[in-house]
């Protein structure tokens, strides 16, 4: 894949955004060529508590949220970097709803499309255990990023397996894969996958 992509993570307080569900860190890593070009990653203080929960699950503490810049600085430099670039995340449906609100208490608002890792890998890796990040990293023996469940690591992670997507599906496909065919197969059924493949 020579087209430059944006591959995004967010860790948060919740499952939702809203009053309750913010996010506390934000972590991008800039695909070009093939290759990792270029990286982003803050924490960031929306002002709500951590529960205890997510801290044990990804160390980030209330502490340092609280000396984390806000949330609304941290989302003009992250949408300032991504710029127009196309948007990739794993499990995208979650990642999207996060990216929509924090920009939206900005006065911002995405321009581009997600590609969602989550539904390539179950199209173009259906023989996976299953398909974590973790799990399919593992698998097809990518690289470990870090820590798991801190933004910039799964991003790093995220960004890994796309390009592993992208030359899992440069194998089946005529025309070179691109972020629009990524978001078109992603919205295909399994079965009708390969008919997909031999048609692009």
């Amino acid at each position: 894949m020579i087209e430059r992509l944006a591959v995004i993570d967010f860790e948060t307080t919740g499952i939702t955004p809203g009053r309750e569900g913010r996010a506390t860190e934000i972590g991008i890593v800039m695909l070009e060529g093939g290759a990792i070009v270029d990286r982003f990653q803050s924490l960031m203080n929306a002002g709500v508590r951590v529960p205890p929960m997510i801290e044990q699950l990804t160390g980030i503490s209330n502490a340092m949220v609280r000396s984390a810049p806000a949330a609304t600085s941290v989302m003009r430099d992250a949408a300032n970097f991504v710029g127009r670039t196309p948007l990739v995340a794993h499990n995208a449906s979650f990642d999207r709803k996060f990216w929509d609100f924090e920009l939206a208490q900005c006065g911002l608002a995405r321009t581009q499309d997600f590609a969602c890792t989550l539904l390539l890998s179950r199209r173009l890796l259906p023989q996976a255990p299953d398909h974590k990040l973790g799990t399919l990293t593992r698998w097809a023996g990518l690289p470990a990023t870090g820590r798991a469940h801190r933004a910039l690591a799964d991003a790093e992670m995220a960004a890994n397996l796309l390009l592993h997507l992208g030359q899992t599906m440069a194998r089946s496909c005529r025309q070179p894969v691109s972020h629009a065919l990524l978001c078109k197969l992603q919205a295909v059924t399994a079965a009708k996958v390969p008919q997909f493949l031999q048609q692009h």
